[in-house]
């Protein structure tokens, strides 16, 4: 894989500077052996700490490849003129990153066993473990860090009842808190609001809020632009496995570039920092 033009380093709106956590140049990434349409095709990209980005995109439009991309699960064609890094390093360790991307996916809900404890589930960040974790002996400095993370969701009153006791909100708050114990760098959160009801997608909503506010970087993956929080200013449009558009959400997040993006007329209307869209032309 070749050299690398973007720089790790860039200044943020303020002046400061931040790092570039993930740079890719020219990064395609096929579908399986044989495949005849890239999943992700000559996409360059670059995220950086101390700056919270939304990747939107339909069903089939790379956002999940992109997303192992980010969290080193998935690595892309080698070719002379690409190159693909993680916190500048185009060679890297899951465990190293576990430590500094935490990652919530959806179908981490279903599995942990109903009766762990809920404390448990947090914990099992240090052993990369989903399921039981009662045999296993965790250090007064991992619990310390866990403790702290389900302080931070303000989740302390439920760790002592068995998960599957709690509600489908309450269940993706503690994800959220075990993605958190590690202290990362960057969280990523892939469709959170899915198989939430409105009171739970509504609160999620806040907390993500709150995680930006007190400096978390934060990657939003999801397919609803009504999902991005209003503290996210800048979004990346994928569709058919192609950067369709980056930039501010109040350039992007619009009738026409969302109509756009989705194939079929939209209407888009902002409210208090949120982008509500509805079918129609």
């Amino acid at each position: 894989m070749g050299f690398c033009l973007v720089s790790r380093i860039e200044t943020d709106g303020n002046g400061g500077v931040s790092e570039i956590f993930l740079e890719l140049e020219q990064v395609n990434v096929w579908r399986g052996e044989g495949a005849e349409v890239a999943a992700l095709a000559d996409v360059t990209l670059s995220l950086r700490t101390g700056e919270s980005v939304a990747v939107l995109g339909p069903n089939g439009s790379g956002k999940s490849t992109l997303l192992k991309l980010l969290t080193g699960a998935l690595r892309p064609e080698v070719r002379d003129e690409s190159c693909c890094r993680l916190f500048g390093e185009e060679r890297w360790s899951i465990d190293d990153l576990r430590h500094r991307i935490g990652v919530v996916m959806p179908e981490e809900v279903a599995r942990f066993d109903p009766e762990e404890e809920a404390f448990d589930v947090v914990l099992s960040a240090f052993r990369g473990a989903y399921g039981r974790t009662r045999e296993m002996r965790f250090s007064r400095k991992e619990r310390v860090a866990a403790s702290r993370a389900v302080d931070r969701m303000g989740i302390r009153d439920l760790i002592g009842r068995e998960y599957g006791a709690l509600s489908s909100g309450e269940r993706r708050r503690f994800l959220i808190a075990r993605a958190l114990a590690h202290d990362p760098e960057v969280l990523v959160l892939d469709e959170p609001s899915t198989a939430l009801d409105f009171a739970a997608a509504t609160e999620l909503g806040s907390t993500l809020r709150e995680l930006i506010r007190s400096g978390h970087t934060l990657v939003l993956v999801t397919h609803d632009p009504g999902e991005i929080p209003p503290e996210i200013e800048r979004v990346v449009m994928l569709r058919e496995g192609k950067v369709l558009a980056d930039g501010p959400s109040r350039k992007l997040l619009r009738s026409d570039r969302l109509s756009d993006l989705y194939g079929l007329p939209l209407r888009a209307r902002w409210s208090r920092g949120w982008c509500e869209v509805r079918a129609g032309g």
